[in-house]
C-alpha cells in the first residue's frame, strides 16, 4: 500500500488576503492546475508558475483546463470563486467557501429581500446609485425601470459618438457567441467579466448570489443586480472601445476579458465593491469578520455555541 499523501496544513485566515485587496481575476486555458503548499501551480506548454491563492479574487477556466482534487481543495479553503469560461461565450458558475465565514451579510440579506417595504428601500438605493442627481426616493419599481431603460439607451448611444462604432440594439445567442456582431461580442465578453468579479465578491462576503432585490427567480438574481450598479461606468465604455480598436479581431472576447482586467486595476473596483455590498445591506464598513458561530433563542437572544447545556424543568403552573 502506498504512502498517504499528507497533504499542505490548511491555512490560518489571518493568512488569507481580504477579498478588496487581492488582483482581481486570473484567466487560464489550455492548462492543467495542481496544488503547490499554498499556491496553485499551472503547467501547460510554455512551463510552470505557481501562483499564490490567497492572492486571487477569480480564477476564470477557459476551454482545455484540467483541475485535480488537490487545486480545488486549496480553492475552496481560501474562498476564491471560480469561473467556468466554455467556448461560443457559454459560462457556468461556481464558487468556494465565503472567505468571512461570517452569516453576518446573507443574514442582512434575506431580512431585507423578505420584506416587501425594506426590499422596494434597497432597490430604490441601487438605481440612486445610477442617478446622483436625481431623488427616486418615491418613485414605483416600474418607474424606476423606465428610468433605467432610458439611461441605460442613452449610455449605448454616447459611446457610439465618442467611439463611431456603430450601434443599433443589444442582441446576442447565449448557445453562439460568435454569430453576434463585434459590438455585441464585445459586450457579452465585457458583462460576463464583471458578473464574475460581482459574484466573487458577494460569495467571498458570505452573501447569497440567488437573493436579488430588482431581479428574482434565478440563481444569480443578485449578481445581476449588483453588476449592473457598474455596467455604464465599466463593460459598456471598454466594450466600445475595444471594438473601435479590434472590431475586426476574431479573438475580440479574449482583448476584452484583458481590458476589464485592467479597468478594475486601475479602478480597484474590488475596494469599492465591497463597500457598496455592506452599504446595501446595511452592514458597517469596519465590521469585523471573524469567525462566530451562536445559538438561537426565540426568547433570551444568542447563546454561546459549545456549552453543554442542562435540561430545565417546567414549573407547574398549577
Amino acid at each position: 500500500m502506498g504512502k498517504k499523501q499528507a497533504g499542505a496544513k490548511k491555512p490560518e485566515r489571518y493568512e488569507l488576503g481580504r477579498v478588496r485587496d487581492r488582483i482581481t481575476f486570473l484567466y487560464l486555458e489550455h492548462a492543467k492546475l495542481n496544488r503547490q503548499d499554498s499556491a496553485i501551480q499551472v503547467l501547460d506548454d510554455r512551463g510552470i508558475v505557481c501562483v499564490p491563492a490567497a492572492m486571487l479574487s477569480v480564477l476564470m477556466l477557459g476551454p482545455g483546463v484540467d483541475v485535480t482534487h488537490r487545486a480545488m481543495e486549496l480553492i475552496g479553503e481560501a474562498g476564491l470563486g471560480v469561473v467556468w469560461v466554455g467556448e461560443q461565450g457559454v459560462r457556468q458558475y461556481a464558487y468556494g467557501r465565503p472567505l468571512n465565514h461570517s452569516s453576518a451579510l446573507l443574514v442582512a440579506q434575506a431580512k431585507l429581500v423578505s420584506n416587501q417595504r425594506s426590499r422596494v428601500k434597497v432597490a430604490r438605493e441601487m438605481y440612486q446609485m445610477r442617478f446622483s442627481d436625481d431623488d427616486v426616493s418615491q418613485l414605483t419599481m416600474q418607474q424606476l425601470r423606465g428610468k433605467e431603460g432610458a439611461r441605460v439607451r442613452q449610455v449605448y448611444l454616447d459611446q457610439s459618438v465618442r467611439t463611431g462604432v456603430a450601434w443599433s440594439r443589444r442582441e446576442y445567442n447565449p448557445d453562439n457567441f460568435e454569430s453576434g456582431t463585434p459590438i455585441n461580442k464585445a459586450l457579452t465578453a465585457a458583462h460576463q467579466a464583471l458578473y464574475g468579479l460581482s459574484y466573487s465578491v458577494i460569495s467571498a462576503l458570505g452573501a447569497s448570489p440567488g437573493l436579488g432585490f430588482v431581479h428574482t427567480g434565478h440563481d444569480l438574481s443578485f449578481v445581476y443586480d449588483f453588476a449592473d450598479l457598474y455596467k455604464a461606468e465599466f463593460s459598456i465604455p471598454v466594450a466600445f472601445s475595444m471594438t473601435e480598436k479590434y472590431g475586426d479581431d476574431s479573438d475580440i472576447g479574449s482583448k476584452v476579458r484583458l481590458a476589464m482586467r485592467d479597468v478594475f486595476v486601475e479602478n480597484k473596483l474590488l475596494v469599492r465593491m465591497v463597500k457598496d455590498l455592506k452599504t446595501l445591506l446595511g452592514i458597517p464598513e469596519d465590521d469585523s469578520e471573524v469567525d462566530m458561530v451562536s445559538l438561537w433563542d426565540d426568547r433570551l437572544g444568542l447563546q454561546k455555541f459549545g456549552v453543554q447545556y442542562h435540561e430545565l424543568q417546567e414549573e407547574d403552573s398549577r
